[in-house]
């Protein structure tokens, strides 16, 4: 049994496994014969991921009748990435169910795996056998983080703290997203960065003497504060970061299921998280709820097409992660969370949607953090909604795969929506002009290609988005899912 566990008992079927590192071809969907090998060195010397050359595949979503029935959605992708993480600084074993099996979360499952961790994906389960703080090893290829900005800054903190030297790269889209918000305090901790620039290829090179520090954020970012906690576990004495406004807190309340000594403390406004360095991490069972983020484009779909009726099942309601939610019930929709629990240190709950009349509101700044990637689903909604829907503190949303700003704003106006961008502001007039048509430009974003997917179910006219390949990277089973509860999306969809 390992720390914070709380007594909870597991059986695990263990068929054919699938085992990652980096000796060569493996196999990634749970053993079955169809499964595809992939060789993990030849990748990752490739600097580039498999998104990068694959075939655009255009999808059409039509105007569809009411949505009907329960579903389920991934594993949090916030939690996959960190579970993973911490099982590779562990010793011992740990066992993770229901983890998301996307694109973005494997890339960091071999990124660890070529860091020397053990990473085996049973079709109940992944284990990882990992290997200490401060035991990672030089990989022999660049790390390829595909599309994977979480995975990306968060192992640059997990590598500061080991004497080792490694290169990150990624995607098209992911070597254009800007790195320094995470390298600023890591450099202060210790860790240098060979290339003069701030954007991946990136060449990082650890140190066993990290030093621990207290670290403002200078905006919101839960990756900046995972970054500077994981290398902090590194460090003698304890190291700080220092929020403003809170950010999704799933790193510190895993540090503590794994044994770290970290601490939450309040301060006036602000929030003081802190771990104690030269920590010893220990294995640990972890169950992974739904994601709410991908949650959140079910619900709107059921909140906008007339006569729907979806519930949506064990999705994770953190309460750093239900802004999108609360906005949806100011709004007047028909939202409620019914059979709540505590599953793994999170609470979780059954959230069913139905169709409502909704009305415009006004989205403060400071809810930003707790619904930051729910802004694209926001925005369809409150084009359907009566009234403006103005949606304040919007910078981040520029730093994302795509400047999701831009491209929220752009979908919507082709959609015949006339949206406006003032300043880090959104708005979003509801009311008749919602017809649909497109087509949308989806920048390879995988949450602009949903959300604009889901404005098709209630328009007038069709909606085509460019591309749909990037939505694997966090919710593969996406168009079944939604096809399942009755939506009508294809490549070959027509009237």
């Amino acid at each position: 049994m390992c720390p914070g566990c709380q007594n909870e008992k597991y059986t695990y079927l263990l068929p054919k496994t699938t085992a990652i590192d980096s000796t060569g071809p493996q196999r990634l969907n749970g053993g079955s014969a169809e499964a595809t090998l992939i060789d993990v060195p030849a990748m990752a010397q490739k600097r580039v991921s498999p998104s990068d050359f694959a075939m655009p595949q255009p999808l059409t979503s039509l105007p569809s009748g009411p949505l009907k029935g329960r579903a389920s959605v991934p594993g949090d992708k916030s939690i996959s990435h960190r579970a993973l993480l911490l099982g590779a600084l562990s010793t011992g074993t740990t066992r993770i169910s229901g983890l998301l099996e996307a694109d973005d979360v494997i890339a960091t499952a071999r990124a660890l795996a070529a860091l020397g961790a053990q990473v085996e994906n049973n079709r109940a389960e992944w284990v990882i056998k990992g290997r200490g703080v401060g035991g990672l090893r030089q990989p022999e290829a660049p790390l390829d983080l595909g599309n994977s900005g979480t995975g990306a800054r968060l192992l640059m903190g997990a590598i500061a703290g080991n004497d080792i030297t490694a290169t990150i790269t990624g995607d098209a889209s992911l070597r254009t997203r800007p790195m320094d918000r995470v390298l600023d305090p890591l450099r202060q901790m210790g860790l240098q960065v060979v290339e003069e620039r701030e954007t991946l290829p990136l060449t990082l090179i650890g140190t066993a003497d990290l030093v621990p520090i207290d670290y403002v954020l200078p905006v919101p970012s839960a990756q900046v504060k995972s970054a500077v906690l994981l290398a902090g576990l590194h460090a003698p004495g304890r190291t700080s970061v220092i929020e403003t406004h809170p950010t999704r807190d799933h790193t510190e309340r895993m540090l503590v299921h794994f044994g770290a000594q970290a601490s939450v403390e309040e301060r006036q406004s602000d929030r003081v998280i802190s771990v104690a360095g030269d920590a010893e991490l220990r294995g640990c069972d972890v169950v992974v709820p739904g994601d709410p983020s991908s949650a959140a484009f079910l619900i709107a779909a059921a909140l906008i097409t007339p006569g729907s009726d979806v519930t949506i099942e064990n999705v994770l309601i953190n309460p750093t992660r239900t802004g999108f939610y609360r906005c949806l019930e100011e709004m007047g929709a028909d939202i409620v969370f019914e059979n709540e629990r505590s599953s793994g240190g999170e609470q979780v709950a059954d959230i069913r949607a139905r169709s409502s009349k909704l009305r415009g509101i006004r989205v403060p700044a400071a809810r930003a953090p707790s619904m930051i990637d729910e802004y694209p689903c926001l925005a369809v909604v409150a084009s359907f909604a009566s009234g403006e829907t103005q949606m304040e503190g919007l910078a981040e949303l520029r730093m994302k795969e795509s400047d999701r700003l831009s491209a929220i704003a752009e979908g919507l106006l082709a959609c015949g929506v006339t949206a406006a961008i003032e300043g880090d502001m959104l708005r979003v007039p509801g009311g008749a002009d919602a017809s649909g048509g497109g087509p949308i430009q989806t920048r390879m974003d995988h949450r602009i290609a949903m959300a604009f997917l889901i404005f098709g179910l209630a328009a007038s006219k069709p909606v085509a988005i460019d591309d749909a390949t990037m939505i694997a990277t966090s919710f593969p089973a996406f168009v079944d899912t939604m096809n399942d509860l009755g939506a009508r999306l294809g490549q070959g969809a027509s009237e």
